[in-house]
């Protein structure tokens, strides 16, 4: 068996665990990933890029049909567009190689090396890897965990056949007639309005109240109002029990407990995602748990010296950008840096028809803690907005009472993914009211929209 040894093991080479080895490596640190399949993990090659690249043709699409209808407010006319979703998919998959070479290089330029094959552990400082040659050793001073999380398979509903996760939605061959999508939240809305866009029926089943339901009310009325205009069906308070018996239609309890058989050529299943720590041989180790996901403290430490863990396998929120801030603070903690996770807030957006970003407290959160002021500007009194047809949604600022320190921010509209950033630096540099609203903003642009919420919630906005 072929032997190395290393300062640092990395494994998994999703957006945590490359970050982190790109890091180490530029900090000097001898580092070795393991991964089993292409870098980049499940954002860059079944998830966050691919599903952005598919909700942006379906867009695409959506306006060009729009303008087809004769019914386009812009004076643009073309004849009915036709979508060849295998043209997009070779696209996409374009997008994904490209980028994967990318990391690939990134790793080879800052002294990384990669071992391809399934990592299992035999102690706290070593594993086994099952390569394409056969298997490797790797013994390492310090471990990294960056697993990642998968689809959460419904008992009733497994993965085959009609029954599709997020991962195969984003390779389909055609465009299904009619899809039910089991799961209202921001991984099914994303995919559904896609699939809605490009011509597909689309029926959304949420077991809770309302879809969106870690965002509030307020936030996410003009997504379902955008829902209702594509023709989205949604039940609320509606439960999946199963296939007919022929596979062709999902079988559902309504709110009022009714049986219901909805007619599907795909049934999109998104409940959620769960950590990976199963094959990985951690039963080896033993590490805390915190209910499925690995237990670790303000530097990414776990209960055994010298592991670490970083990103979806450790717990909500699991974003990217979380993982990758962990992996690039875990990499200057091995290089012998004092480093700490003290973040005010990850941003998250929800890339849905519009989209949502949220970043700190909500109104809820914040009001427990004290008295609040909030300052909420409507896009429809944004010239930018306007000119954009995207004047449905708004900025919201929340922020103590009485020193105006900014708490939380929050925005629904056309674009406001772009935003996030303004959002996550305002309360990572522990901004007021007064930073926001005497910041220069330019003209025209919805990002205005944010100085005008700061001075609504101070008591004298410009524009509404």
């Amino acid at each position: 068996m072929k032997e190395i040894s290393c300062k640092l093991l990395v494994i998994g080479a999703g957006p945590g665990g490359y970050i982190c080895a790109i890091r180490a490596g530029q900090l000097g640190i001898d580092t070795v990933i393991v991964e089993v399949g292409k870098p980049g993990g499940t954002c860059l090659n079944v998830g966050c890029i691919p599903s952005k690249a598919l909700i942006h043709a379906a867009e695409e699409f959506e306006k060009v049909s729009h303008m087809a209808s004769g019914k386009s407010s812009l004076g643009i006319s073309v004849t009915a567009p036709v979508l060849d979703l295998t043209r997009t998919i070779a696209w996409k998959d374009a997008i994904v190689s490209r980028l994967n070479s990318g990391v690939a290089g990134l790793l080879k330029k800052a002294g990384v090396k990669t071992v391809h094959g399934w990592a299992t552990f035999r102690d706290g400082k070593t594993v086994e890897v099952e390569t394409e040659t056969g298997m490797q050793m790797v013994r390492a001073e310090a471990v990294v965990i960056a697993t990642g999380s998968a689809p959460v398979e419904l008992p009733f509903l497994p993965f085959a056949g009609p029954v599709i996760s997020s991962t195969e939605a984003l390779a389909l061959g055609e465009v299904p007639k009619r899809l039910v999508v089991v799961g209202g939240g921001y991984i099914g809305l994303e995919l559904g309005i896609a699939f809605a866009k490009m011509g597909a029926k689309v029926t959304v089943v949420e077991a809770l109240p309302r879809v969106l339901a870690q965002y509030d009310a307020e936030l996410t009325r003009p997504v379902v109002k955008r829902l209702s205009a594509l023709g989205i069906e949604v039940m609320t308070g509606a439960k999946a029990k199963g296939l007919s018996t022929k596979g062709d239609a999902l079988l559902v309890e309504t709110s009022d407990g009714k049986n219901a058989k909805l007619a599907a050529d795909k049934i999109l299943v998104t409940v959620g995602r769960k950590p990976v720590t199963e094959g990985w041989g951690l039963e080896q180790i033993d590490l805390d748990k915190a209910g499925k996901f690995i237990r670790i403290d303000d530097q990414c430490r776990t209960s055994m010296r010298g592991i670490f863990a970083i990103g979806d396998v450790t717990g909500e929120p699991m974003l990217a950008h979380r993982a990758m801030a962990q992996g690039e603070m875990v990499a200057e903690i091995v290089a012998g840096h004092k480093r700490g996770w003290d973040r005010r807030s990850v941003p998250a957006v929800c890339f849905t028809d519009p989209e949502l970003v949220t970043a700190g407290l909500s109104p809820e959160e914040a009001m427990a803690q004290g008295e609040i002021k909030i300052g909420m500007f409507p896009f429809a009194a944004n010239g930018r907005a306007m000119t954009k047809l995207g004047e449905d949604g708004f900025v919201r600022v929340v922020a103590r009472a009485d020193n105006h320190l900014v708490l939380g921010i929050q925005a629904v509209g056309q674009g406001v993914s772009e935003l996030s950033t303004a959002f996550g630096l305002a309360l990572e540099m522990g901004a007021r009211l007064e930073d926001i609203a005497g910041t220069i903003h330019s003209h025209p642009t919805q990002g205005e929209g944010f100085q005008e919420a700061a001075l609504k919630a101070l008591g004298h906005a410009l524009h509404v």
